[in-house]
This record gives structure tokens, C-alpha cells and sequence, in this order.
């Protein structure tokens, strides 16, 4: 379907430059009702296309914490050439200078801007916090929950491991894991990601960006980053997924210290395990407890002791990449 002159099946490995009204026109000039998301960086909209088929349109907020241009080269250039079964797809973007009107001091004015939009593929059945906090998502049997965790890993192992510089991702919660239709997760939203050399495995920073209840302390409070602030936020991840239980944490406790104590105290008993899932055999009680263990390692408050995305791949079972 052609679009700012280029086709988007055109060639399927590389991001496509779409035209601002392409965009504007299958999202209904991007309507509340195919509002799917919001962010602090901009709105997510399901963009319908002439063929029926439906991307994911990220509008950039003129306000948003990063600039258009940060994200975009985090988001669209780091994964212009590569692709992951567990890390989200880009499909296509749009950088198109607009004239707008504003108003300013009482009066309207006429200004030039530069909009900015990220297309991902589409994936219906949303985030992982969606089906975490949904009244069905007990519903979701121990398999689906086993096997996204385990997707979980794949992606965060294949970004920790990138040639020739890994990437950090800092902000990896649930409401930034999506599901396909097969509940096969996809790592989302870049906007944070940091770039490490392999001579450089730590770095610091004044600024302390990312989600309530899943930063890691070091990260908190000294501004300092690793591979191991990726880790801590996976191992909450794994105890959520693994207990259904979710980790609410307020603005005054941000690295969920009540939660993982909580989890500590209850899940560490195989009894308890059992009436959790009662349907499991002994092989699926083994995993829920090594999933267990393993998140609860990984939210060693010293990042010293959390194990690395390699030894949690292991612990789970996975064949290394």
C-alpha cells in the first residue's frame, strides 16, 4: 500500500519512512478510538490500513522527556537491521516537517514543528501489565506463564549480547512487554536504552528515568547503571508472572522491597507452591519454584550477587544463544 511514495511490504527487514497523513488517515486522524496506549513520551494508536491489516502509531508528545530526535535514534536506527523473535519490530517512521498553528501570549501564531512517529507491528493482545492486572488473568495457565518468562530472557540475552556495543534497556517493566496473539512477548519502548561498549559495563547518570517499583537501588539512588539494572528489573518481572501476584509499589518505596519480602516469606515453600497450582505435575511445580529462586536472586539489592542474563538463561533451562 503505497505511502509517502514507498510501499510498506516493499522490503519487510527495514523500517519504512511513511508521510504524516498517511498515518494521520488510518488512525482517523488519530481518534480516541483507536487509542490504545498512552506514555509519557506520546500516544499509541492502532493504525488501520486499506488492506485490513494493523501496525502499532507511536505519536510523539511535542513535551515528551526525551526529544524526537533521542528517541528516534534509539528506537528506529539501533534496530533498523535486526530483528528478535522477543524484541518488538519496528515497521515503519515518519520525520515530517508541519506548520501549526498555537497560541501564545493571547495570540495564535504560526510555527514550524517536525513530527515525529514510530510505527511497531501490531500486537492484539497488548501489554503484559494488561493481562497481568486483567480479572482473567488468573486464567492464564502455568505453560503461557512459563513461556513468557522464558521470552522475557531470550530478548533481554540477546540485547545484553549485541554487536558490537550490547544494549541497556532501563525500563523494563510490564507495561513495556507486548503480547502477540500467541502470548509471545516482545520487548518495547527504547526511549531509555543505553548503549555499552565491551570495555564499559558500568556508567553513570544524574538523572534516575524509569518505571515506579522496578528500578534497581543502585540505579535509584547513585544514578549508576549495568547490565544488572536490566536484571533486577527482570527478576520482578519473574516473581509477578510466577506468583500472579502484583507488585504495587508506592512513590515512597520504588524498588518494591515490600513485595520481594513478601514473596520471600510465602513462595519459598514448596506446600505453598502446590496450592497455588494444584493442577501442576512435578515438573511445573519445579519450574514455578525455579522461577522463584531465580527472580529472587535477581533482585539482590547487591548487584554483585545477582546472577547475569547468561547463568538466569541457565537456571531456566534455555539453550544459550
Amino acid at each position: 500500500m503505497a505511502a509517502g511514495g514507498k510501499t510498506i511490504e516493499s522490503n519487510p527487514s527495514l523500517p519504512k519512512e511513511l508521510s504524516f497523513d498517511y498515518l494521520k488517515k488510518i488512525t482517523k486522524n488519530f481518534s480516541s478510538e483507536l487509542e490504545i496506549g498512552k506514555s509519557p513520551f506520546g500516544s499509541l494508536y492502532k493504525g488501520i490500513r486499506e488492506d485490513g491489516g494493523a501496525i502499532t502509531v507511536k505519536k510523539l508528545a511535542e513535551n515528551s522527556p526525551l526529544s524526537a530526535d533521542v528517541i528516534f535514534e534509539k528506537e528506529v536506527q539501533n534496530f533498523m537491521k535486526d530483528e528478535h523473535e522477543n524484541i518488538i519490530k519496528v515497521v515503519g517512521y515518519c520525520r515530517e516537517g508541519r506548520r501549526k498553528t498555537v497560541k501564545s501570549n493571547r495570540k495564535y501564531i504560526v510555527t514550524d514543528i517536525t513530527e515525529t512517529l514510530l510505527c511497531y507491528e501490531y500486537l492484539p493482545m497488548g501489554s503484559l501489565h494488561d493481562n497481568l492486572v486483567d480479572e482473567s488473568s488468573s486464567n492464564i495457565d502455568w505453560g503461557t506463564r512459563f513461556n513468557i518468562v522464558k521470552g522475557i530472557c531470550r530478548g533481554i540475552q540477546y540485547l545484553h549480547n549485541l554487536e558490537p556495543k550490547p544494549i541497556i534497556h532501563l525500563d523494563l517493566n510490564p507495561q513495556n512487554i507486548w503480547l502477540d496473539d500467541n502470548m509471545v512477548p516482545k520487548i518495547a519502548n527504547f526511549e531509555f536504552a543505553r548503549l555499552f561498549g565491551k570495555e564499559k559495563t558500568h556508567m553513570n547518570t544524574k538523572s534516575d528515568v524509569g518505571s515506579v517499583g522496578y528500578m534497581a537501588p543502585e540505579y535509584l539512588h547513585e544514578g549508576e547503571i549495568s547490565a544488572q539494572s536490566d536484571i533486577y528489573s527482570l527478576g520482578l518481572m519473574i516473581l509477578e508472572i510466577a506468583t500472579r501476584e502484583k507488585n504495587h509499589c508506592g512513590s515512597d518505596e520504588r524498588h518494591a522491597r515490600k513485595f520481594v519480602d513478601e514473596v520471600s516469606r510465602d513462595w519459598r515453600n514448596k506446600d505453598v507452591i502446590m496450592f497455588e497450582y494444584p493442577d501442576l505435575d512435578v515438573e511445573g511445580l519445579n519450574q514455578v519454584k525455579t522461577c522463584i529462586d531465580v527472580g529472587l536472586q535477581c533482585v539482590e539489592i547487591d548487584q554483585k550477587k545477582r546472577p547475569s542474563i547468561e547463568k538466569v538463561v541457565k537456571m531456566l533451562g534455555l539453550p544459550s544463544n
